[in-house]
């Protein structure tokens, strides 16, 4: 599950009545917007995503140096309520010109509508030119193709404190049975378990278990199945699918590894998901699985000596890649965001070109907090040297990345009766009734 692709986890999908209305007339024609004569100069552009706060101002800052080149300005208005009003809004004639979408299967649903616009060749190019072809088939539908990319998250990784790992004498684990064997290296050094995991998230409880098994079946099976279990060919009854919940389940539901800093295994399901990232900081808990994004948790949170954990291979946190079963093998999932136009007025296009651009790319990285999937990016201007890593691994072509599995299934499933079926697993159902519960979604 992909967090906005960071955001949609941290709030219900309900209708915000101010963001709403702020919201209102994005499709209506701006003067000076230019259409067909391409004169673009003082033209507006209105953008709307689910992505608030300061990211949503770092976002509007990435436009600044393409605003005084073009004369175009952009206005983009961040919406906690995203996901549950654009489809509202489209449908209903108020789309705005851009939509910043964080997963593939509400892209789906939009291009379902037929109000969006398909990419200009331009981006189509540039895309063709700046991501892998994985990338750009997320943003194509019926082999037309839609929505470029944007920013992206990678998942699977597990955090740690590097000064604990030199006090117990252990290093980062290269295949899954070494962190088997290091959780119980640091289960008998420590005393405690070793583990701490976090499925509370509002009306979105349980999506941090998807990933976990998401990661399981990908390393397990590898991406031929992987891509089969997303279409629906491979079903959650399936012993590939059981295989990764039982590897899950060996740590997860072991009361000997979990659940450190917060109780017992049902613990879990009552831990909120990014409150682990404290436990990791002040020690009290040796490993927690989470993407990339956790990384911004740790600047609210205080080490054991009361200050802001460094996140750093030397510092008070890091975090490296859940190892697969064989070692050299990097194949990882994610998620990201993508840019949909609804209309081909010549300053939305331009603004189209632009977020498909490593130039976009690099000045949204550069301020901070976020990575990229464009090849053609610059990772040195990534805000840390974890950033750096995980912006090098999105963009190493050997690198075998697939999307997040829930983001690309049927609603019902891959945010419905998938994340309810891990709150249930956690609270003592059998795995075998869990997966029929999680594939019984695709016939509601």
């Amino acid at each position: 599950m992909a967090l906005s692709q960071r955001y949609r986890l941290l709030a219900p999908l309900a209708l915000v009545g101010a963001t709403a209305i702020a919201l209102t007339g994005c499709a209506e024609a701006t003067p000076g917007e230019g259409g067909g004569d391409g004169d673009v100069k003082g033209a507006t552009v209105r953008i709307s995503g689910g992505i608030t706060g300061t990211e949503a101002d770092d976002l509007n800052e990435s436009f600044a140096a393409f605003e005084e080149e073009t004369g175009i300005k952009v206005e983009y208005t961040g919406d906690k309520s995203f996901e549950g009003n654009i489809v509202t809004k489209v449908t209903g004639g108020d789309a705005p010109d851009i939509a910043i979408v964080p997963q593939p299967g509400l892209l789906k649903t939009l291009v379902e509508t037929g109000k969006v616009a398909e990419a200009p060749e331009s981006v189509s190019k540039a895309v063709d030119e700046n991501w892998s072809k994985d990338w750009k088939a997320y943003g194509t539908f019926d082999d037309t193709f839609y929505a470029a990319p944007m920013l992206a998250n990678l998942k699977g990784y597990i955090w740690y404190s590097p000064a604990k790992f030199k006090e117990w004498g252990v290093e980062v684990p290269k295949t899954w049975d070494e962190m088997i064997a290091l959780t119980d290296t640091i289960r008998e050094k420590s005393g405690e378990a070793p583990w701490c995991v976090g499925f509370a998230s509002g009306d979105a409880s349980g999506w941090p278990g998807t990933d976990w098994i998401e990661d399981l079946v990908l390393r397990q099976s590898g991406p031929d199945v992987y891509d089969d279990w997303v279409s629906g060919d491979v079903k959650f009854t399936d012993p590939e699918i059981k295989d990764a919940f039982d590897a899950v389940g060996s740590i997860i539901l072991n009361p000997d590894y979990v659940n450190a800093g917060f109780g017992d295994v049902k613990s879990i399901n009552s831990t909120a998901f990014g409150d682990v990232a404290a436990k990791v900081a002040d020690g009290s808990c040796a490993l927690t699985h989470q993407a990339s994004f956790l990384s911004a948790n740790f600047l609210d949170v205080k080490n054991a000596d009361g200050e802001t954990p460094e996140v750093a291979p030397d510092g008070d946190v890091y975090a490296f890649i859940m190892p697969g079963y064989t070692e050299g093998e990097l194949q990882v999932e994610g998620g990201g965001e993508f840019v949909a136009g609804f209309n081909d007025k010549a300053a939305t296009v331009k603004v189209l070109e632009f977020m498909a651009s490593p130039e976009f790319a690099d000045a949204r990285v550069e301020l901070g907090g976020v990575i990229s999937a464009n090849k053609n990016a610059d990772p040195s201007l990534a805000g840390s040297e974890f950033l750096q890593e995980a912006m090098g691994i999105l963009q190493d072509e050997s690198t075998v990345f697939r999307f997040d599995a829930s983001d690309l299934m049927p609603s019902t499933v891959g945010s419905g009766s998938f994340w309810k079926g891990m709150v249930d697993w956690v609270d003592g159902k059998a795995t075998d009734q869990v997966l029929k519960d999680i594939q019984a979604g695709y016939e509601n």
